[in-house]
């Protein structure tokens, strides 16, 4: 496969899984948005992996086998050609924009915890899984956008841990059903909410307590990271404005619902993500 047609295949897979990333990426550059797409297919191979049917050792063995795989692609070359297309896309990507690989083998680790950890403790510990599967995703775009530095870097990060926390409250159900309880236990047990709760839907006043506190929450965390913007170019602040403003806007939506996350798919129409990435054109 060529790098072109590698990066033609991220690129479908970017559109069809990123339901509000790739609202906010449609606004870069072209090179600098392969790179993301690039990074984003890895991070969906990862995912595909941990969330897929396999069994539970083979699913350690294949993520096992990413770690090796990374460190084989830090440029396109002609032996990658029978590689996945997220690996020759990733090649190149990196060549171009150095992405730290210790990035990458950290979305790798979050997969393998999810294998063997499915209950979080408290905050803190939920916090180390969150810098893993989405502060890393953060810390792996930062070379893309053109920001370089230690405050860029906890920007970067603490706005990944911020969508992961939107997703977590927003993925009660799902994650549910797969066996996963992130929110964590100390808190459950501080709203009275119980994880039978959770696996039934029930939208008691507990639930929406503790949903509240969730929410508010993430948007402090989801404000600390946007201080990145102030790091970047005008078109890298318009695309990590426009997805974090997607995910907000989720936030809003879950709110104007009670709390009730049980009842059908949470997300903005893609009339509002086009809105806010008109608003993100005009200011």
């Amino acid at each position: 496969m060529s790098v072109g047609s590698a990066y033609a295949e991220v690129h479908r897979v970017t559109r069809r899984e990123a339901k509000s990333f790739a609202y906010g990426i449609m606004v870069l550059p072209r090179e600098k948005r392969r790179a993301i797409e690039a990074i984003y297919a890895f991070a969906r191979e990862v995912d595909d992996i941990a969330d897929g049917p396999l069994p539970a050792d083979d699913k350690r063995a294949r993520l096992a086998a990413l770690h090796t795989e990374l460190e084989t692609i830090s440029v396109a070359s002609p032996e990658l050609a029978d590689r996945p297309a997220w690996a020759i896309a990733l090649a190149d990507a990196r060549r171009r924009y150095a992405i730290p690989l210790d990035a990458l083998q950290a979305l790798v680790d979050g997969g393998l915890q999810d294998l063997d950890q499915q209950r979080y403790g408290d905050f803190d510990e939920l916090v180390g899984y969150c810098r893993k599967v989405a502060g890393a995703v953060g810390l792996a775009c930062l070379p893309v956008y053109g920001a370089e530095g230690e405050e860029p870097r906890a920007r970067a990060e603490r706005l990944g841990v911020a969508l992961q926390l939107i997703n977590i409250l927003r993925d009660v159900e799902e994650d549910s059903g797969l066996g996963r309880v992130y929110l964590p236990q100390e808190e459950l047990s501080a709203f009275g909410v119980t994880e039978p709760d959770l696996a039934a839907g029930r939208v008691t006043d507990g639930w929406r307590r503790l949903a509240a506190f969730q929410a508010e929450r993430a948007r402090g965390w989801l404000s600390d990271g946007l201080g990145l913007l102030a790091f970047l170019d005008r078109r890298s602040a318009l695309c990590v404005r426009t997805f974090a403003g997607i995910y907000a806007a989720t936030l809003d939506e879950i709110e104007a619902r009670g709390y009730d996350v049980f009842d059908g798919e949470v997300r903005p129409s893609r009339r509002a993500k086009l809105a806010i990435v008109a608003r993100g054109l005009l200011a």
